[in-house]
């Protein structure tokens, strides 16, 4: 018996390495991902969770990137994809897919799973605004989502664009300190909630509790511009504004460098640990997302480390083109129970297989059950895997 039960156990291992499907996931696309689609839950909020297929072993590192979504935009046009004739515009703006994807190929020792976060009026200050217990619930569904990869301790990244930024900023809100298990906070042209008061201490904490815990925020003189005849921001609403009314809080405790390259200001602390990109705007133009695109979300998640500045530029061409997929492979069943496949087997058939049984007695029962179940199972898997394990029974 002890003999089948390690045969067993090197059969589902070796099974779990090679699929690495998650539970309540499908795997997705041309790119080795599987995903999982949340709605509703909480209500009014929609949430995408894509991982890769593999990376996921006992001792792999897993890094749950939250990506707050911006105004405007559902995760399908957040996500991004080829254009098509007839396509919205909208899905060639952000690319975080595709830029997740840069970054998978980039950063090795760490699986990447991103969480992307959209609200039912695509906006998060419309859905804080109308949302009771919305700093509690902001926190509960950081946490829900942490708990589905509690076997790998996950360290956790809050990043988000635009209207994206308040639903950092009320994670912020709902904590006395900032958790331990977060290392980067990147705001995407989208700190216009920032306040010294509720905001500067805690960051500044936070930075200092950690050596490795990183700050990214990119901005651009949004003050300047003019839209339909009015002031896109007010003086002090934009978040050129902010961003340095942040770096001046922090600079009180930390020594920055500044340093400038053509329409960039940098300002940098701790080593890049802690890193602002300020872009003047001397033409009044909207770059509001283009500093997205433009791989600023590659650059979010790696500023201030070895990975810095390697195969991409921020601010210039797109490094991300070739990870760019023609579809968007999101599933779309709300509960994520898989479709019956046609030709699956049936209940009553499994219980009748064709088999001849044995004797009964306790230990043939049990070997010759689990190496009918364990079997199926397998054979059913090796279209997928490639490799069909036979279980012993003695």
């Amino acid at each position: 018996m002890r003999k089948e039960l390690i045969i067993i156990s090197l059969a589902l291992n070796c099974l779990i390495l090679q699929a690495q499907t998650l539970p309540g996931f499908k795997a997705a696309g041309a790119f080795g991902e599987q995903q999982m689609l949340i709605e509703n839950s909480p209500p009014s909020t929609r949430i995408l969770i894509n991982a890769p297929l593999k990376g996921f072993g006992k001792n792999d590192k897993v890094l749950l990137v939250f990506y707050a979504l911006p105004n405007g935009n559902s995760i399908e046009q957040t996500f991004g994809k080829m254009l098509k004739e007839g396509d919205d515009w909208h899905f060639n703006i952000q690319h975080i897919g595709a830029q997740t994807r840069f970054l998978r190929h980039l950063i090795k020792k760490e699986t990447i799973v991103t969480i992307y976060l959209e609200s039912g009026q695509k906006s998060w200050p419309a859905w804080v605004a109308k949302t009771n217990d919305s700093v509690l619930t902001v926190k509960r569904m950081v946490d829900n989502i942490k708990g589905i990869f509690s076997p790998w301790h996950p360290k956790v990244v809050l990043n988000g664009h635009s209207g994206g930024g308040r639903f950092i900023f009320s994670y912020l809100d709902a904590v006395e300190s900032i958790p331990s298990d977060v290392v980067r906070i990147a705001f995407l042209d989208s700190d216009y909630g920032y306040v010294d008061s509720l905001h500067g201490p805690k960051i500044q904490n936070w930075l200092n509790s950690g050596r490795h815990n990183c700050l990214s925020v990119l901005a651009y003189n949004d003050s300047v511009v003019v839209y339909n005849g009015k002031q896109l921001v007010s003086p002090t609403g934009g978040t050129w504004y902010r961003s340095k009314l942040m770096q001046k809080y922090l600079a009180q405790s930390f020594n920055f460098k500044t340093e400038e390259d053509d329409s960039l200001i940098r300002k940098s602390a701790l080593k890049g640990r802690v890193e602002f990109i300020l872009k003047t705007n001397p033409s009044n133009k909207i770059y509001h997302t283009t500093q997205v695109e433009r791989n600023g979300f590659i650059h979010s998640m790696v500023s201030g480390t070895r990975f810095e500045r390697r195969g991409y530029a921020y601010f210039g061409k797109r490094a991300y083109s070739d990870y760019i997929g023609d579809s968007i492979p999101i599933p779309i069943r709300q509960l994520n129970i898989p479709p019956r496949k046609p030709d699956a087997e049936t209940g009553s058939s499994f219980w009748n297989g064709k088999y001849e049984p044995a004797p009964f007695s306790r230990n043939t029962f049990n070997t010759n059950f689990t190496s009918i179940f364990l079997n199926k199972i397998l054979a059913q898997n090796q279209s997928q895997t490639g490799t069909l394990f036979l279980v012993c029974t003695r």
